[in-house]
């Protein structure tokens, strides 16, 4: 089973620099992906941080509010409706409990982010097997963790 992370919905979901490559990759997940209250909830963020850097100075970016809405909108709905995307359910005691064990083994030597480290930690209580991401860090704690990487 495949976790993809937020960067990868990002990329998949809006015009990007990676956004090719995870069209590309797609059709490989042959079950529709699982997505956490925390994907939920960072993709909501994400869109609208892209609508911040749209304003601020990033000149590749072009995200207005309506685009931000309207896909937002369209990923809920494909959740809804099983389309590509399921809501998955992870134990809030079960990712703790491997948060805290993956920041203890890694983090002060590799500097991962929190939001890094819950990623693989649901990937890891989804048992999921590959890892989708276009971050090098979250990349490179699913690899030290056994996981397949995009």
């Amino acid at each position: 089973m495949i976790y993809a992370d937020t960067n990868f919905y990002t990329n998949l979901l809006l015009d990007l620099p990676d956004s090719h490559e995870a069209r590309r990759l797609m059709p490989e997940a042959t079950d529709i992906l699982p997505v956490t209250w925390l994907l939920r909830l960072e993709i909501v963020n994400a869109f609208q941080r892209c609508v911040y850097l749209s304003r601020h100075g990033a000149q590749t970016l072009r995200v207005s509010p309506e685009l931000a809405s309207a896909v937002t909108a369209h990923f809920f709905e494909q959740i809804d409706l099983g389309i590509r995307f399921r809501r998955c359910p992870v134990s809030e005691q079960q990712v703790e409990r491997i948060f805290m064990d993956l920041s203890h083994r890694h983090t002060a030597r590799e500097g991962f982010r929190t939001y890094d480290i819950l990623h693989v930690a649901s990937a890891l209580v989804l048992e999921c097997d590959t890892f989708w991401s276009f971050d090098a860090k979250a990349k490179k704690l699913a690899r030290l963790e056994g996981l397949a990487v995009s």
